[in-house]
């Protein structure tokens, strides 16, 4: 697991800060659980964070009041990541899942259960499975997915903050995140399948897009 290594020094830092940096700078974990998702190393997970707010300081004119600066700092963070990591030869992906709290996904996709059920064989199989299991289904998320299931279900933005985030439409969030869960859904369902436990029948398939 990737140790925790965040900003040392943030911008702004030796005199007292505004409110706007002190509402800011209260998302500075956050900010830095998911950058170290993204980078998957404590020291670019840092600089990343520390870019995130060079920037937001500098264009802090085009905020907003009233509006939610996390959502706005998040937007800065992703888009930073983008063009800071895309140049690579190698597409970074969101792989890093060791932080994660796997009962947030496990609430959520319980409730994709068929309505029709009178018994509960999702949280049968989800409460059996091992922590590295729903990791390993994580991880084989694709990224697309993985990103609107890890801002809706761990960071708990609504779908259109995380449409604001992505500059993607809410339709798209939507999509991405009941395809995102299907796709863990059956992923977990053949790891129980293998070790024996629940019943039922295969979630369907859903076609990546």
């Amino acid at each position: 697991m990737a140790e925790d290594k965040k900003p040392e020094r943030l911008p702004g830092e030796g005199r007292e800060p505004d409110a706007f940096e002190k509402e800011a700078l209260s998302y500075l974990d956050a900010l830095y659980r998911t950058a170290l998702r993204m980078t998957k190393d404590p020291d670019e997970a840092s600089d990343l964070v520390q870019e995130t707010y060079i920037r937001a300081l500098r264009f802090r004119h085009q905020f907003q009041p009233g509006t939610n600066l996390k959502a706005w700092l998040f937007r800065i963070l992703t888009n930073t990541f983008i063009n800071m990591y895309r140049r690579k030869a190698s597409r970074p992906q969101f792989t890093d899942v060791e932080g994660l709290d796997e009962y947030v996904l496990y609430n959520k996709m319980a409730e994709l259960r068929s309505p029709a059920s009178g018994s509960d064989p999702e949280r049968e199989v989800l409460d059996n499975l091992m922590d590295t299991e729903v990791k390993q289904a994580l991880d084989d998320l694709p990224e697309h997915f993985r990103t609107a299931v890890l801002l809706a279900d761990i960071e708990g933005f609504s779908y259109k903050e995380i449409a604001d985030i992505l500059h993607i439409p809410i339709g798209t969030v939507m999509s991405r995140l009941h395809r995102g869960r299907r796709f863990l859904q059956r992923r977990l369902y053949d790891y129980a399948k293998e070790r024996g436990i629940g019943h039922g029948p295969r979630p369907a398939p859903q076609t990546a897009s």
